[in-house]
């Protein structure tokens, strides 16, 4: 008999299921554009099909309907304090804040400086993002002290590369949290006293910008700000880290 069986005829085209779908089309699709560009036993098989040529190349586009900007890459907030992902934009808006700072102020300050100084605001920022978000995790919620908390390293500034001979640096936040400069120990203080109370507060799951911000200026309102706390010079965090440990 030379007749295939219906599970012989399966068992020989069973590779061209589920995932190797995708991978064929596109295959055979480059194929139809340069037949030499795929080994000599998939021209065999390709040519054996008999398709026109056209039709495969349509078939490895995708449909005419597809959207080249879906599904969408979420750019929020929330996503960017998950993933400890940061745009671009915002870090070159960092690097531009920072430079003309220190151009009004006078000082000359270095490449390596500015890339420090810009590197500490981002990481400020994406610890003060991951505590609008998960700060409610460790608030204070258990008067009896019945419950042992769960480490979070996403809270800690260490996991953000600050040790502990980085926690009085000022670092520059552009009106986050009410301060242009604060230091970590301050940041962690406002951060920690707003979002991990007696009481707690998220608000970030809000997808409208308008209402969340509205909720973020009241929870983060000027009583948020340490009053009594010194303000880092505007310059001083812009001096080479040698030179200010030796003014210690």
């Amino acid at each position: 008999m030379t007749d295939q069986s219906s599970n012989d005829q399966f068992h020989a085209s069973s590779f061209m299921q589920g995932h190797n779908a995708e991978y064929l089309e596109q295959l055979y699709g480059q194929y139809a554009s340069d037949p030499n560009s795929v080994d000599e036993a998939w021209r065999a098989f390709f040519a054996a099909l008999g398709d026109a040529e056209l039709d495969v190349k349509a078939e490895a586009k995708g449909p005419s309907w597809a959207r080249a900007d879906w599904p969408p890459v979420p750019a929020d907030d929330l996503t960017q304090a998950l993933t400890g992902e940061w745009s671009e934009p915002e870090a070159k808006a960092a690097t531009g804040k920072i430079k003309a700072g220190a151009a009004k102020a006078g000082v000359d300050a270095t490449d390596a400086a500015v890339r420090q100084a810009v590197l500490d605001s981002i990481r400020a920022l994406m610890i003060i993002r991951a505590y609008r978000i998960r700060g409610h995790l460790v608030a204070n919620l258990d008067p009896l002290g019945m419950i042992e908390q769960t480490p979070h390293p996403e809270l800690d500034p260490k996991s953000y590369g600050f040790t502990d001979a980085d926690m009085d640096r000022p670092i520059f936040i552009d009106k986050v949290l009410g301060l242009d400069f604060a230091n970590m120990r301050q940041i962690l203080d406002l951060v920690r006293r707003t979002y991990c109370g007696t009481f707690a507060l998220q608000y970030m799951h809000i997808s409208n910008p308008e209402e969340a911000g509205w909720l973020k200026e009241r929870i983060e309102g000027r009583s948020n700000s340490p009053a009594k706390a010194a303000r880092p010079s505007s310059t001083k965090w812009l001096r080479p880290r040698a030179l200010r440990n030796s003014s210690m």
